[in-house]
């Protein structure tokens, strides 16, 4: 598409350089149709005297004028006119203009251009740290567009973590409550405009705040951002075990490269507490077997839990209408290190629970949690 925009940026520059000179040629053509014409003019007076249909003193004032006309329009013929050098001037001019313009200009930006550099979404331009000069320029650019266009829903959703970078928060939760209006309730969206509150109040998890990550966590349980400040609103409120439960069970299962987890484990290490052991445990199985495998050598455990996760993929594949089950053996796989598994079990999960909305936004939002989506 980008070269087809510079394509025709091309052919505008050199239509415009073309121009002049295609004006100047029908400027001596129309010249040439004026002498034409005057001289049939002086030659339909003579006729006329010569059949006695108009007086000579008429005539003589008639073939003056007419002269005058014609003297004029030859001399403005000699002007716009030329020889056939400079015609043949003229059109070497236009070759010259027709494939020089598009080759210099590929060339130019061949030189000092970036054809081969990949493409940058602002999204990516806005979290680069070492951008903070080019973060100021595409902000301006973004509320410019704002001004211009009000009503601009995604132009809200861009600005607004770009303005939680540059410390305006009040700004960013304005842009936030601006793009759910536009856009429309999204969990994802609320929880950021939680964050974006808790940055307001300086750290502190307000009402609002906590408002908005409940809505975000009704409709989607798997949200993380939302847990976590959930349970941070719990440990202000001095509601320390409730607290270190909720941050507890936000790391179990949690991937171990997870970007959030140090701080999740920073929180409970200030509630004098640790961090639960990973987990591979998909099933919840009853306490009995649980017990079982705990007493299993690793090697035996490991394959008693692989059984676990192919059971659970039998039963989904022979009735797959249980989105806490996909969710669980999507899980699974991926805390097994088997991603392609983890993959084919997403695809045959939305397959399976295609027309619920909601299922598919959990499948979405896992995905993206698990690292998935290509």
């Amino acid at each position: 598409m980008i070269w087809l925009v510079f394509a025709l940026m091309t052919g505008a520059a050199v239509l415009c350089a073309l121009w002049p000179l295609a004006r100047r040629r029908t400027s001596s053509e129309g010249e040439a149709r004026a002498v034409a014409f005057y001289k049939a003019q002086i030659a339909e007076i003579d006729r006329d005297v010569e059949r006695g249909q108009l007086p000579e003193e008429e005539a003589r004032s008639a073939r003056i004028e007419a002269a005058r006309r014609l003297i004029a329009a030859g001399e403005r013929a000699e002007v716009a006119g030329a020889p056939a050098g400079a015609r043949v001037r003229r059109i070497a001019a236009s070759l010259v203009i027709l494939i020089g313009v598009p080759v210099v200009a590929l060339d130019f930006y061949a030189r000092y251009g970036s054809p081969n550099e990949p493409d940058e979404p602002i999204a990516a331009r806005l979290n680069d740290p070492s951008r903070s000069n080019d973060l100021q320029a595409a902000v301006a650019k973004i509320e410019s567009h704002l001004i211009a266009h009000p009503n601009d829903g995604v132009g809200y959703k861009v600005i607004a973590p770009a303005y939680l970078r540059l410390g305006r928060f009040d700004d960013a939760v304005r842009a936030y409550s601006e793009a759910l209006r536009l856009l429309g309730d999204n969990p994802d969206l609320r929880a950021d405009y939680g964050e974006a509150q808790v940055a307001a109040a300086g750290g502190v998890v307000t009402d609002a705040a906590r408002a908005s990550f409940q809505q975000a966590l009704d409709k989607n349980p798997s949200s993380r951002k939302a847990r976590y400040y959930l349970a941070l609103a719990a440990e202000q409120d001095g509601d320390r075990p409730r607290a270190v439960d909720m941050y507890q069970k936000l790391l179990a299962g949690a991937p171990p490269d997870a970007p959030w987890a140090p701080a999740v484990r920073e929180r409970l290490a200030g509630l004098g507490e640790s961090a639960p052991a990973a987990s591979a445990k998909v099933d919840a199985p009853p306490s009995q077997e649980a017990a079982a495998i705990a007493s299993l050598s690793p090697e035996q455990r490991q394959t008693a839990i692989q059984g676990m996760v192919d059971r659970l993929a039998a039963r989904l594949a022979a009735k797959g209408d249980d989105p806490e089950g996909w969710r669980r053996l999507i899980r699974a796989y991926a805390v097994l290190q088997e991603q392609d598994k983890a993959k084919e079990a997403l695809a045959k999960a939305r397959a399976a629970l295609d027309g619920d909305d909601a299922a598919k936004r959990d499948l979405d939002a896992l995905a993206k949690e698990l690292g998935l989506e290509s």
